[in-house]
């Protein structure tokens, strides 16, 4: 039989590591041994039982149906009235859109806008998701390298230097995944300033962390900051990591009329509207009672306290303070070139996660799959007793390598 050809499209991206290392931590597992696994970016609390309860009324009342493509009425005013309360920019319901996730939202807007060759500037560590889906929609990925020198963040003049006339967005997720780093109101200040001299570039913002900042300030947003920039920026949110609300999988965006209509277009003939009682539970997380958020951010603060002192206390290990978002990112650096017991040399970032894995029964991601290395990505979206058992484990694993 003849096998099914496979486009050149599937071909130029390959799966998730994130899913991969997971499916992994759960094959170990299922061979009956003992994994912490830090992999997923996913809280473990439980959605709020109003968030709840809002679903399965909306699915009593009969909201079971298809909605609008663009979202529900009510979701899209709760929206817009967000942006408005929170982030102080005013949107009409016309130029909100609503998907299944932010990453259905950012795929959308690159499919209606990248042709063959058009540059996105991704700053380097990024999400795993973000050059692969540029390569998808036959865009090409250019990678700057942001490294703990200037707080894994993108500078004016790296950004400036990036740029091509064939630059068609740079894509900024803040805080980040995997750093944690966060733009100041100065920082953003300072590229919105660059944007505004290169008027063919737009600024898509990836704020899915946007309440997972552990300086209690305020959101900083690029078009308050510099509203020139309204007609070519996409402000990208969702519900999934500041309501605990993964599952739903609820995102938005808000940006320019012409793009949100084609992007409209592109998930007509996608997936069409998210599902109606997800849509309903955003409009209440919303809506509703905001004391979650401060909650669920203090014990992210203190988890990523401890965490970064114990893996600081790992010889071959040094860690950054995060400024948000729920990961670590410390550098194994120190590690490479030691050998297990075995005899096998250490010679990445890789090699140190499997080692992690397969000696200490800690899963995490290398950062080479974010694009910088020699680091380690490791989730600290669950508990502290987990934290301390897992750094405790990779100390132990440190420990019994032998140095070159």
């Amino acid at each position: 039989m003849t096998a099914i050809p496979l486009s050149a499209r599937v071909q130029r991206i390959k799966p998730s590591p994130s899913m991969v290392a997971r499916m992994r931590a759960q094959e170990l597992r299922a061979q009956g041994r003992d994994i912490i696994d830090l992999t997923t970016g996913e809280p473990d609390f439980d959605t709020p039982l109003h968030i709840q309860q809002a679903a399965t009324a909306a699915m009593a009342a009969g909201e079971t149906r298809y909605s609008p493509v663009n979202g529900t009425l009510r979701l899209r005013k709760a929206i817009a009235a967000k942006f408005e309360r929170e982030n102080g920019v005013s949107y009409p319901l016309d130029q909100i859109v609503v998907g299944s996730g932010a990453k259905q939202i950012i795929f959308n807007a690159l499919a209606a806008t990248l042709g063959e060759g058009d540059e996105v500037i991704v700053p380097a560590p990024y999400w795993v998701s973000y050059p692969d889906m540029v390569l998808a929609c036959d865009g090409t990925p250019v990678i700057v390298a942001c490294g703990e020198n200037s707080g894994f963040k993108l500078t004016p003049e790296a950004f400036e230097a990036a740029i091509t006339p064939k630059t068609r967005w740079l894509l900024l997720n803040t805080p980040s995944n995997p750093t944690g780093a966060f733009y100041s109101a100065n920082e953003m200040t300072a590229l919105t300033e660059v944007l505004l001299r290169h008027p063919h570039v737009a600024l898509m913002t990836d704020d899915i962390y946007e309440h997972i900042r552990f300086d209690g300030g305020e959101p900083v947003c690029p078009v308050a900051i510099a509203p020139g920039l309204r007609e070519r920026t996409l402000l990208v949110n969702g519900v999934s990591k500041t309501y605990a609300m993964t599952g739903f999988r609820i995102g938005y965006g808000a940006g320019p009329k012409p793009l949100v209509t084609a992007m409209n277009v592109i998930q007509s003939q996608t997936t069409s509207a998210a599902a109606a009682p997800s849509m309903a539970a955003a409009a209440a997380a919303l809506e509703g009672d905001q004391s979650f958020v401060g909650e669920a951010r203090l014990a992210y603060r203190a988890r990523r306290d401890r965490a970064v002192a114990l893996l600081n206390a790992i010889d071959g290990i040094t860690c950054l303070t995060p400024d948000g978002a729920f990961y670590v990112y410390p550098s194994c650096a120190g590690l490479i070139g030691r050998r297990t017991a075995e005899g096998h040399e250490l010679k990445s970032d890789l090699d140190v996660a499997l080692y992690f894995l397969e000696e200490a029964g800690v899963a995490m991601l290398d950062g080479s799959a974010y694009g910088l290395s020699p680091y380690l990505r490791l989730s600290i979206a669950t508990s502290l007793d987990a934290i301390e058992e897992a750094c405790a484990r990779m100390k132990r694993a440190s420990d019994a390598l032998q140095r070159s």
